[in-house]
């Protein structure tokens, strides 16, 4: 195809980064199952491409799913938890980026690849099930299967976490000021009884390989964290995954993002990516990003 085709991509190209990152979880796969999008529609004859953004969102997404199938055998063997890749956003409404939470890409965790095509590709984007069925190669009765299965299986999780920014900021602050006064007890009263801790090294990190459960052993984890963390950490708020996210930098680069879910008024979830490999993304956004430093 000509080069003018590139705008046309270029229009197209913020829904096929949002399809492959929700598919992934991860921002720099995302990038690459783009490129490679790109490349191949670039080298289609153009009588065969009727509708280009069909073509380019049904091609990134049987990339992806390709990628899954690689992706599963590696992640049986990543050291640790899995979490998906920080993503910096801008500011904006709750509501915008609920598809694009820290929660919500962790719950897609637990679907089957189809399953998840079918259901971002219907419930986050709008597609009918018979286009959905167009791109996934399957009848649209068989893509309605798959989007009824995956929405149960999310229904059991979602409904746990709120989705109000202040609610979510002061708990955030809260918690970023028990740790820094060392205060046990200022922590676990932020926290759900239930509350669960994953925390992803990759190996490359020194981390817990387990989830820590419950609210002492969770405040006892990140209090103790905080009592032997190294000199030089700064720790600012910025807009991650479209949350306000805790990001600890030494030297300017990042060491850790940390993000937080909310449940009836409490912390449920804390979730710490500290794999160097993950963290690509938001040390590019930092130079551009004022901070807003705590205490």
């Amino acid at each position: 195809m000509a080069a003018s085709t590139q705008p046309e991509f270029d229009s197209i190209r913020p829904r096929l980064f949002g399809i492959a990152y929700r598919m992934l979880g991860s921002a720099s796969e995302a990038e690459d199952m783009v490129q490679d999008a790109w490349l191949r529609w670039h080298g289609a004859r153009r009588d065969a491409v009727d509708d280009p953004e069909a073509y380019l969102v049904r091609t990134v997404t049987r990339l992806c799913l390709d990628h899954l199938k690689s992706a599963r055998v590696r992640r049986e063997t990543y050291v640790g938890e899995w979490l998906p890749e920080p993503l910096p956003t801008g500011d904006g409404p709750a509501e915008l980026f609920e598809a694009i939470s820290f929660a919500f890409l962790v719950a897609l965790e637990r679907l089957t690849p189809p399953e998840r095509a079918a259901y971002l590709l219907h419930e986050v984007f709008g597609y009918s099930h018979a286009e959905v069925g167009a791109i996934l190669e399957r009848s649209p009765e068989a893509c309605r299967q798959l989007h009824m299965r995956a929405g149960r299986a999310l229904r059991a999780d979602r409904p746990r976490f709120d989705a109000d920014p202040r609610e979510h900021r002061r708990l955030l602050d809260g918690f970023v000021a028990a740790c820094r006064a060392q205060d046990l007890d200022g922590l676990v009263a932020l926290l759900s009884a239930d509350v669960v801790a994953r925390s992803d090294g990759g190996g490359r990190v020194r981390t817990a390989r387990r989830s820590v459960h419950g609210a002492d052993a969770v405040s006892r984890l990140f209090i103790g964290l905080a009592r032997n963390a190294a000199g030089g950490l700064a720790f600012d708020i910025r807009a991650i995954n479209g949350r306000p996210a805790v990001v600890a930098t030494r030297d300017g680069r990042p060491v850790s993002v940390i993000q937080i879910s909310v449940a009836g008024g409490r912390i449920a979830a804390i979730d710490s990516v500290l794999n160097p490999d993950k963290l690509a993304a938001v040390a590019t956004a930092l130079p551009a990003d004022p901070p807003g430093i705590i205490g």
